[in-house]
């Protein structure tokens, strides 16, 4: 196995857990307090309904497509989140990288210039 092949399993690698890194903290981020808002929204009005006597099956499809939407924010909410975790995560990798490659440079203008005035 060469070098490259090595660091093409670590940039894998390293990539997976960044976006693993970006899915929990999407899915924390989820449901925030726009969202329950709404879901309560949908509860008083399904309360409301159910108060005026509205029909069962009314009070039920509102119940549902509300539930449904509030599903839908929650989704797309959580799909946005994820997309900005993994860029920032792809971003701190890059910038490791390209630290740990400086650092890596550093040394050998180091030693180099040691094994020169020796």
């Amino acid at each position: 196995m060469d070098k490259g092949e090595a660091s093409e399993r670590a940039d894998k690698k390293n990539e997976q857990v960044a976006m693993q890194r970006a899915r929990e903290r999407a899915r924390t981020g989820r449901w925030d307090l726009n969202i329950a808002i709404f879901l309560f929204a949908v509860l008083i009005i399904v309360i409301i309904l159910l108060f005026q006597e509205i029909s069962l099956e009314v009070v039920s499809t509102v119940a549902v497509v509300g539930l449904g939407l509030v599903w839908l924010c929650g989704w797309w909410q959580g799909r946005q989140l994820y997309q900005s975790f993994l860029e920032e995560e792809l971003t701190k990798l890059e910038y490791e990288r390209a630290r740990e490659v400086g650092e890596v440079v550093e040394e050998a203008v180091q030693k180099a210039l040691l094994q020169r005035w020796h």
